[in-house]
């Protein structure tokens, strides 16, 4: 048996460029950099370029962690939405995260999938990290979920919701409202007999309380709701199948169907003309969300757009206010009620 001794292992930050390094390499004081990464913007234009170009040149990461914990807070915002993967949420993710970054703030993700208790535990593992803020999706939260957040010593924000008695700031909208819309529209169009489909997870309360707003219209008008929720286990597409079948085969038909995204629209579309049904003159559709197929489809998708890089651009700027990074003038800093845009196309 060889008694030679392995080479000692070397550490993996043995290498690491240091923030001194860097200030050597530009020339200027080790201050000015750690100023470039925590206060860009007081920092001349000359200069962080040559500092990042240093930075890029030498591949220097700072530390955050060591940052964070000199500053009591990191410059992470955690963010915790119903779904990554959907695209009703892309383009809020999108436009906060890069609002964020250009300050200098970078967006941590967790998804709960309208699951509340999914939605505690990424709120309890954000706040164990510090973050500089947290901003969560709309106001439907666990009890422990309210409790952390009341006691959270950090900005918060609820996004696509507007209930502005809560105590946290609130950038969105009202979904009674969408609701109420959607089956006035209807109504107008010369419909009575209009159905309303939930969401096929079954923790979308956002969804349900449009549902309240279509109840609230109908019921003004001594008319009877249709209300059809889906199998949980169903898909969204799958899910729109079976409701447009079910509703179709009842014994009074809908002459209209409010569903509870666009999704669920395409699925409950499609099936009922691969059944014979004329879209709209049989039955009208009407969606939520406004998604990349809506206008592609035959019929096209009449749909509300709900604002949603607006919601996402609007959280990181009130934000980076809340921090002291930014001032907001004049009425940016009142329009925290956003508006959903009703997309009249061919489906109704």
């Amino acid at each position: 048996m060889s008694s030679s001794k392995a080479p000692p292992r070397k550490r993996r930050s043995a290498g690491r460029t240091t923030l001194t390094a860097v200030a050597a390499h530009v020339g200027v004081s080790t201050m000015m950099i750690s100023r470039y990464f925590n206060q860009p913007d007081q920092v001349s234009p000359e200069h962080r370029q040559k500092i990042a170009a240093a930075v890029a040149e030498l591949g220097y990461v700072p530390n955050l962690v060591a940052g964070g914990l000199a500053s009591a807070r990191g410059r992470i915002v955690g963010m915790v939405v119903p779904n990554i993967s959907g695209p009703i949420f892309a383009h809020t993710l999108q436009a906060f995260s890069d609002t964020l970054g250009e300050y200098g703030y970078q967006t941590l993700l967790a998804s709960s999938y309208f699951d509340t208790a999914k939605e505690e535990s990424a709120v309890r593992a954000f706040l164990g990290w510090s973050p500089a803020a947290l901003v969560v999706t709309s106001r439907f939260h666990s009890a422990a979920t309210e409790k952390m957040l009341a006691q959270a010593d950090i900005p918060l924000i609820e996004t696509w919701d507007y209930q502005p008695e809560r105590e946290p700031i609130q950038i969105g909208f009202s979904h009674h409202q969408v609701g109420m819309q959607s089956a006035r529209y209807l109504l107008d169009r010369g419909h009575r007999r209009i159905a309303y489909v939930l969401n096929s997870a079954p923790g979308d309360l956002s969804a349900v309380e449009r549902c309240d707003g279509y109840r609230a219209v109908l019921a003004e008008l001594g008319l009877a709701p249709q209300v059809y929720t889906p199998d949980a286990s169903l898909a969204p597409f799958e899910a729109g199948k079976a409701a447009m079948h079910w509703l179709m085969n009842s014994a009074e038909p809908p002459q209209a169907i409010i569903f509870a995204n666009d999704n669920l629209a395409a699925g409950g579309l499609l099936a009922g003309q691969r059944a014979g049904l004329r879209i709209p003159e049989d039955c009208a559709v009407l969606g939520f969300g406004d998604f990349p197929f809506a206008q592609m489809l035959l019929p096209s998708l009449s749909t509300f757009k709900p604002p949603a890089r607006e919601i996402g651009e609007l959280a990181a700027l009130r934000v980076l206010e809340s921090l002291g990074v930014v001032h907001i003038e004049g009425e940016v800093q009142r329009l925290n009620l956003l508006q959903c845009e009703l997309r009249v196309r061919e489906s109704g």
